[in-house]
């Protein structure tokens, strides 16, 4: 199954959102659907060699839970910033080390950081293992830091190394 469907759960999920999307279950829309998925699974192929596996999927979930309440506190802190005039936000740099070499754990961990207002994930050097990060309201480059290896690396390299 896996040579001629080499991602079956991604074409899975891909048909049910064909057909939730078209609200319909239609033998076309089925058809059309799968079509779809199978195509969508042969191109990913291309651009995941390699299998996704979770080590601890409660993890996953934890850091999905911790991720979207700093993303909600991050909302309503730029929004506060912006809301309540201040002396001008001091916006800067990070360059941190990172133990996380999974390539779907840092993706993971670009996407939560670019997702979180006033921070953005812009460049990773796979030679020192560092990142640099922009934070919209740098106050302290290594509580940053701190936090970033705390609340999410941890939890990514328990989920994917």
């Amino acid at each position: 199954m896996k040579r001629i469907l080499p991602h079956p759960v991604l074409a899975g999920f891909l048909l049910i959102l064909w057909l939730v999307l078209q609200q319909s279950a239609g033998l076309g829309h089925i058809l059309l659907g799968g079509a779809i998925a199978i195509v969508a699974s042969l191109a990913a192929h291309a651009v995941i060699p390699e299998p996704v596996t979770l080590r601890r999927p409660l993890k996953f979930v934890q850091l999905l839970v911790v991720a979207g309440i700093d993303i909600i506190r991050s909302n309503l802190a730029v929004l506060s910033v912006l809301l309540h005039p201040r002396p001008r936000p001091t916006a800067g740099f990070i360059e941190m080390k990172l133990e996380l070499t999974n390539t779907f754990g840092l993706a993971i961990l670009a996407c939560i950081l670019t997702a979180t207002p006033g921070s953005a994930w812009l460049e990773y050097d796979r030679e020192k293992s560092s990142v640099l990060i922009h934070v919209f309201d740098l106050v302290d480059a290594n509580e940053w830091a701190r936090t970033i290896k705390a609340r999410y690396e941890t939890l990514l390299l328990e989920v994917f190394q």
